[in-house]
Order: structure tokens, then C-alpha cells, then sequence
């Protein structure tokens, strides 16, 4: 039985210790951010950190990941990546962030010899196993680890543990890449993901923190924000401006989501058969 002054997080650290050296593929967000500090912790200056940089990552994620790694006192590298050239990436048939990750790993292994570690880790949580997780089937074809998973610490457990080594990004929300608000279908291009970026902005600029704008056929802009936000938009002036702001970003028809804010919906348009495909991977092995 732990007591108070144990460190929950002793598990995680062991299995990064046996790991000897590691890469740990950091977001910004959360997930990995507590893989990212258990691995200062467990391997010290043999552990450090690689963030991806392509117009599918806020800028605030690239800034929030340079801080983590910062105040932790990790080493961090920024890596362009090139999954925009990918035409099996834009085309966004429902398996994007399989080419998106695929990218990411084979550009992290591009850097092995100068990186000098022997395991690259990811984010992944005990919960992913549970959803529609493409990138799970790169990560197990590129020998990608997941220490949550092998932890068995779930979303709660991670933010509990931040909150218990004082990472201002313990509270953080999910900030899935910018391509992930295209529904299936729509192609991802450079412009649409910087006009989705600015559109979020927008609504965070309000006081709004938890929001998604999803972006459909016909540049049609679909906001989700908090079912408790939602009389918000009752009020004339904060439509109008909204509808000011978009139509400026260039979306022709602005909608709102009366469902509410709802993480990961745009999977029911993926077609049955390749989430079906993805999931079964996924399962059997961040999204």
C-alpha cells in the first residue's frame, strides 16, 4: 500500500529504466509530457525528448512541449516532418494519423545514430486501446513502446500523476493534431489546418478552453464548445462576431454543434471497413 510520500508513479519508472536510454515522442500534452518526466527521472541524461513540426501542430503545442522540456530539464529536439507530402495522408480516407505516425516514427529512427538511444516511446495510454487508434498499427510496426500502457495507467492515473510532480500541463485538454478536425473525406492541406488553428483561437480567446471546429465538405465550419457554453452563442454580439471571425478565415457556412463539445466524433464517418481493420491492430498491440 502506498503511502502519501510514495511516488505513483514508481511502476512507470522502472519500466523506463529498463529501457537504458529513450526518445520519447513529446506533444505537449499531457500523456506524453508524463512519460516525457518519468523518463528524466528514470534515465536522466540518457532520456530526451522529439517534437514533430508540420502544419498539423498548434503552434501553442510546439511552445507548450518546448517549456515541459525545459522545466523538466530534458534535452529536446525539433523534427520537421513531411506527412503533407504524403498524398495517402491528405487525401483523409479515415486512416490519416496511420501515414501521420508512420512519418513521425521512420523520421525519429532516421535519427537514431545521433540521438543515440535505444527505444523510442510514445504517449499512448491504457485508454487508447479502447478507441479507434490508427497510429497504434504504425507504432507496432516501427517497435514503437508505450510505458503508460505497459503501466497500465490510464487518462485519470496520467493526470493524477502530473498533478502529483506539479506539471502545469496536468489539467491540460486533449489537443489532438490540427488534420484531426477535417472530417473523412476532406483533403488536408497546409491553409485549412491554419484557418481550423485560428478559429480555436478565436473561441479560446473568449473563454472558451475546451472547443473543436470541424471542418466538412463545402468549407463548412461545425464549433463544438461545452454543452454549459452553449447559451453563450444565444447572445447577438458573440454570434455576430463569431460569424465575423470565420467568414474572415474564409468558412462559407458556420454551424454549431448543439451536442456539444464530444472528442473523437468525426470517427463515425470512417468507412467500416478500414476502422475495423485499424481497430483490430490497435487492440492487438498515440494517437
Amino acid at each position: 500500500m502506498e503511502t502519501q510520500n510514495e511516488n505513483p508513479g514508481q511502476k512507470l519508472l522502472a519500466i523506463l529504466q529498463g529501457m537504458e536510454s529513450v526518445a520519447v515522442a513529446l506533444s505537449g500534452g499531457v500523456d506524453s509530457g508524463v512519460v516525457a518526466r518519468a523518463a528524466r527521472e528514470a534515465l536522466g541524461d540518457k532520456a530526451l525528448a522529439v517534437t514533430a513540426d508540420s502544419p498539423s501542430v498548434p503552434r501553442a503545442d510546439l511552445e507548450a512541449a518546448e517549456r515541459l522540456a525545459a522545466s523538466i530539464g530534458l534535452r529536446h529536439i525539433i523534427l520537421p516532418t513531411r506527412e503533407f507530402a504524403n498524398k495517402d495522408y491528405t487525401k483523409n480516407g479515415g486512416d490519416r494519423c496511420y501515414f501521420c505516425k508512420s512519418e513521425l516514427y521512420a523520421t525519429i529512427l532516421g535519427q537514431i545514430p545521433l540521438l543515440g538511444v535505444k527505444v523510442i516511446c510514445s504517449g499512448a495510454n491504457r485508454d487508447d486501446l479502447g478507441d479507434y487508434r490508427p497510429g497504434l498499427q504504425a507504432a507496432k510496426e516501427f517497435g514503437i513502446r508505450h510505458p503508460l500502457q505497459e503501466a497500465g495507467m490510464g487518462k485519470k492515473e496520467v493526470r493524477e500523476l502530473a498533478s502529483f510532480w506539479g506539471l502545469e500541463i496536468w489539467d491540460k485538454p486533449a489537443s489532438p493534431c490540427l488534420s484531426s478536425r477535417l472530417a473523412p473525406g476532406v483533403e488536408v492541406t497546409p491553409d485549412r489546418t491554419r484557418r481550423i488553428e485560428l478559429a480555436e483561437i478565436f473561441l479560446k480567446e473568449q473563454g472558451i478552453r475546451d472547443c473543436r471546429v470541424r471542418l466538412h465538405h463545402g468549407e463548412l465550419a461545425r464549433v463544438e464548445i461545452p454543452a454549459a457554453d452553449l447559451t453563450r452563442l444565444a447572445d447577438a454580439g458573440f454570434r455576430q462576431a463569431l460569424t465575423a471571425r470565420f467568414r474572415e478565415l474564409g468558412f462559407l457556412f458556420i454551424t454549431l454543434d448543439l451536442e456539444g463539445f464530444r472528442s473523437g466524433n468525426l470517427n463515425q464517418l470512417v468507412p467500416l471497413e478500414v476502422m475495423n481493420l485499424y481497430s483490430k491492430a490497435g487492440r492487438s498491440s498515440d494517437e
